[in-house]
């Protein structure tokens, strides 16, 4: 009789009961993985009021510390909660408020005014308004604005609007791209926009004239056409507003670029806040600076895209500026023979 056999089988059924833990280990991991609320039960213990009292309030162990050096902050900690509250509730409705409701304005705007045209007939002469190099930069910097504020939008909202429409796949991809076009471009469009802005800074100091220009609506309210130099006040208005609040945004969005300058976790979570919020009020306000610009107002858009606009649009829209050019006009087809705009000469315009 061999009487090894009962300590075999005890030797095969330990076997097979570690073989049996093990595999209900793996069983759960795999389980934990694929639902992330019971991985955070199975990596975390029971979250209770007592915890989240303790975490309030700093009073947590190593456990519930960032392992970075030098932080003081908690894995869970109440600022993160806080800035997540205010983006959710208070600056994501935001920009879906005021950029859908400009395309509403500028919707309704358009069907009871239509496109300004001009009072008087166009004279065929022509006054130089922006150099080439004015013109480069701000096509450049329009491009770059544009994509910014595709990109932007698509970080805020894309993962509400694609990922059920496309699937995880489609949305993954597109918001790694999204990321790398918005975090590469935007220290470009800073740098062009501060060189715009410096460039144009003259043209832009804030007259007396300018008040009325807003007490008539631009012409709306009213009968003539309130005084303008080279600019009028509602392009001062969009300029300062560039130089503020664009301002605020670059220097927002270079905090967040950048995060391995020594930034704690506030300042990049307050530097979440004021760079959304920045660009869905500056996305908004260029809707309607771009309408303006093309079907609002007859002629606006030749300025920008030839360098020349005609002397009935420069008497009428910016009468102190042309009262001060109207001697530089040139014949239209003695400009389409000579082509003087090719050399990019600057404009010699004064503000009026």
């Amino acid at each position: 009789m061999n009487t090894s056999t009962p300590w075999r089988g005890l030797w095969r059924l330990s076997l097979l009961i570690l073989a049996l833990v093990v595999s209900l280990g793996l069983a759960q991991t795999a389980l934990a993985q694929a639902d992330p609320g019971r991985e955070a039960a199975i990596a975390v213990p029971a979250l209770d009021a007592d915890v989240w009292r303790q975490v309030k309030n700093g009073e947590t162990g190593p456990n519930y510390r960032d392992s970075r050096f030098d932080s003081n902050y908690n894995l869970i900690n109440a600022s993160g909660e806080t800035w997540r509250q205010l983006r959710d509730r208070w600056v994501s409705p935001f920009g879906v408020i005021v950029i859908l409701g400009m395309i509403a304005v500028i919707g309704l705007f358009y069907l009871v005014f239509g496109s300004k045209k001009l009072d008087e007939p166009r004279t065929g002469r022509k006054l130089l308004r922006w150099s080439l190099v004015i013109r480069s930069l701000h096509w450049t910097v329009a491009s770059l604005f544009i994509l910014l504020a595709l990109t932007g939008l698509n970080l805020a909202y894309g993962k509400a609007i694609f990922r059920p429409l496309f699937g995880d796949g489609f949305w993954a991809a597109m918001m790694s791209g999204t990321k790398l076009i918005h975090n590469y471009l935007g220290p470009l469009f800073g740098i062009l926009l501060v060189i715009l802005l410096l460039r144009l800074l003259a043209h832009n100091i804030p007259r007396k004239h300018d008040l009325a220009w807003f007490a008539k609506g631009g012409g709306l309210i009213g009968k003539g056409h309130p005084d303008a130099g080279f600019a009028n006040a509602g392009e001062k208005l969009w300029y300062w507003l560039l130089a503020t609040a664009g301002i605020a945004v670059i220097v927002s969005g270079l905090v967040l670029d950048f995060p391995n300058y020594g930034q704690g976790r506030d300042t990049m979570q307050w530097a979440n806040i004021i760079h959304a919020v920045g660009a869905f009020g500056l996305t908004a306000v260029a809707l309607g600076h771009i309408y303006i610009g093309t079907l609002g107002t007859e002629a606006s858009f030749e300025a920008m895209a030839t360098g020349y606009v005609d002397e009935s649009w420069a008497k009428e829209h910016h009468n102190l500026w042309y009262e001060d050019v109207k001697d530089q006009a040139v014949p239209e087809e003695q400009l389409a023979a000579t082509r003087p705009h090719s050399r990019g000469e600057e404009p010699t315009p004064r503000s009026g």
